[in-house]
């Protein structure tokens, strides 16, 4: 434990993030930690297919030998200590090839794992009880296509393995910003009921937990950074034992660190921001609020904690049959209607062979036309498309039937409409469908341990209590009105950022300057989203303010085609809601307008060079 703060860096967002982080933060970021997320439920079942292959599998394999193994020397070197949870499904087997890796460059590091998230050797128990998917209330999938059951984990475990004196900790499906929470607890001593704390750390981990999301990457104002993003900045939180802390990135780095650029990751992936609900604590970040500290530095405060809940979320994956897709591009006058009509010709022709041999109908099958705007819905714009491409996809139980549908498909390329064309390659291939299952269990089924060498100890979870009732902000007041008024775009009155958990997604909306939040609490209601999307959507829209970043946050249900591989949608995992709401008209007084116009051509002359 220490008064001193600490400076923790985060090196990946996913599987597949840049393996330069670790070098970038090692070499210019000055850190005492390298905290990397590598899971989400699509990541869990490709582990749980590679551990049923191969017992020594299961683990995110591009952490021990693109992120750890080539920059092992340094990291001893410099004592920088390393969390990840890329343990995935098999901990043990992710510390044990890092230990490997270790004696071979002759070092002395110490590894821990966190193991007892993975529950998937209670699929046939679980098959047994009462459970109900959180949202859809569906019983339990048929145990036989399940490929994995995983708790949500908390940070103490993580803490215990770095008391115990471990140099790299690999955990398995901990909660994303636990990796730094961990930290936070290990450094500082915070106590479990040290719920504001608790929370501040939280929101330090939600922050930095996707990389270079918090530092200029997915930003609405993505030109302000645009000519640095070969070389942009990984994210690094400085934390202080009292909870104070900033967000920076590694001196020369590229990128950019703003209110703005923080203020869109805070409200990237959140539900209910007062009800932000992890294994260690409950944290309401309504009233967070941020100061543009320095040059890339932003200090933030306000995170407010309670006790978490009763209950640990559990995610299961299961096989739902297969899905393929593929995108067939079209050129010349008409290009919609063409890609259009040579998609329908496809399905139909698939559906006649079907029926010839007596199988099923698809399960579902998609046509975007992308390019013609049709992820607008009915808010596209018409114009004489010259150039698009078609997103044909399929899902059915038999993955014979996939294959089927894009062997008419190419079958009807001398049939086509004119300007068919494509980038070269096989015909795609069917994948798994895997579904997300959601449910809840008593954190006390969930037993935890921590091991490093010969020595095992028990994890105890995060007390709780009876959650108190949320207190709602009181909602902007009315804008008052103005005889003269201009309708501008969303974009030129705020900042969004949109993202997917399952098949939910929600987007952040935040008032370019404070005057203008009562215009968009006003006219940006829950109906209005809607409204914009109801292409996609089929369940309901909520809408939560948060004062402290002159912010609105709308989570919508049931709208991503059942979200993540599951889904045949070409944005399922909700990327793009932003964007498409940024297109919405907003009605400002004239001097309101002016002044978003001004610090817009200030914002234009300050990009870089």
């Amino acid at each position: 434990m220490s008064d001193r703060p600490v400076r923790i860096g985060g090196a990946s967002g996913f599987w597949g993030d840049a393996a330069l982080a670790t070098r970038q933060l090692l070499d210019n970021g000055r850190v005492d930690f390298i905290v990397y997320d590598y899971l989400a439920e699509i990541t869990m079942s490709i582990l749980a297919r590679a551990r049923a292959k191969d017992k020594a599998l299961g683990y995110a394999t591009d952490f021990v030998s693109a992120a750890i193994a080539p920059n092992l020397k340094r990291i001893a070197d410099q004592g920088v200590r390393i969390v990840s949870n890329a343990g995935g499904l098999n901990p043990r087997a992710c510390a044990a090839a890092l230990e490997k890796e270790i004696v071979d460059a002759g070092l002395n590091l110490k590894v821990a794992w966190v193991a007892g998230d993975d529950l998937t050797d209670r699929a046939e128990s679980l098959s047994r009880s009462n459970i109900l998917e959180l949202d859809t209330k569906a019983p339990f999938p048929d145990p036989q296509r399940i490929a994995s059951i995983n708790a949500y984990t908390g940070a103490f475990g993580i803490a215990e393995a770095l008391d115990m004196g471990a140099d790299i900790v690999v955990t398995g499906r901990c909660v994303d910003s636990a990796v730094t929470l961990g930290v936070c607890i290990h450094a500082h001593g915070w106590a479990p009921h040290s719920h504001d704390l608790l929370a501040t750390g939280s929101l330090a981990g939600h922050i930095i937990e996707c990389g270079p999301q918090a530092t200029g990457g997915n930003f609405t104002d993505w030109e302000l950074c645009a000519d640095t993003m070969e070389t942009i900045g990984y994210p690094i939180v400085e934390i202080e034992a009292d909870g104070r802390f900033s967000v920076s990135k590694p001196e020369g780095s590229g990128g950019l660190v703003s209110t703005g650029t923080v203020a869109e990751q805070i409200l990237y992936e959140i539900g209910d921001p007062q009800a932000y609900k992890l294994p260690d604590v409950t944290c309401d970040f309504s009233e967070v609020r941020l100061e543009q500290a320095g040059d890339n530095v932003v200090a933030v405060k306000g995170a407010k904690g309670s006790p978490p809940p009763e209950t640990l979320k559990i995610c299961a994956t299961w096989m739902d049959g297969y899905r393929g897709g593929h995108l067939f591009s079209f050129t010349g006058f008409d290009a919609d209607r063409k890609a259009k009509r040579f998609a329908e010709a496809a399905v139909n022709r698939a559906r006649h062979v079907l029926r010839s041999a007596n199988l099923p109908d698809y399960t579902e099958t998609s046509i975007e036309v992308i390019g013609a705007e049709s992820q607008y819905g009915a808010h596209a714009l018409t114009r004489e498309w010259r150039e698009v491409c078609v997103k044909l996809a399929a899902r059915h139980a038999d993955e014979k039937a996939i294959a089927l549908l894009f062997r008419e498909a190419v079958g009807l390329g001398l049939s086509a409409p004119p300007g068919l064309s494509g980038f070269a390659g096989t015909r795609p291939r069917p994948s798994p469908v895997v579904r997300l299952y959601s449910f809840l269990a008593p954190r006390d089924d969930i037993a935890m341990t921590v091991s490093l060498g010969d020595a095992t100890r028990m994890v105890t979870h995060a007390p709780t209590t009876v959650a108190a009732p949320i207190v709602r902000p009181v909602s902007p007041t009315a804008p008052a009105t103005a005889t003269q008024m201009t309708t501008l775009r969303l974009i030129d009155v705020a900042l969004a950022r949109s993202g997917d958990k399952g098949d939910k997604a929600n987007i952040g909306v935040i008032a370019r300057i404070p005057e203008a939040l009562p215009y968009l609490w006003e006219q940006l209601t829950e109906d209005v989203v809607a409204e914009r999307l109801a292409h996609f959507l089929n369940g309901r829209v909520e809408r939560f303010y948060l004062p402290g970043l002159n912010a609105i946050n709308f989570l919508l249900h049931d709208c991503l085609g059942g979200g993540g591989v599951a889904s045949l949608r070409n944005d399922p995992q909700a990327k793009a809601y932003a964007q498409i709401l940024l297109a919405a008209p907003i009605l400002v007084p004239n001097e309101l307008a002016k002044r978003l116009e001004r610090r817009q051509d200030r914002k234009q002359a300050h990009q870089p060079d």
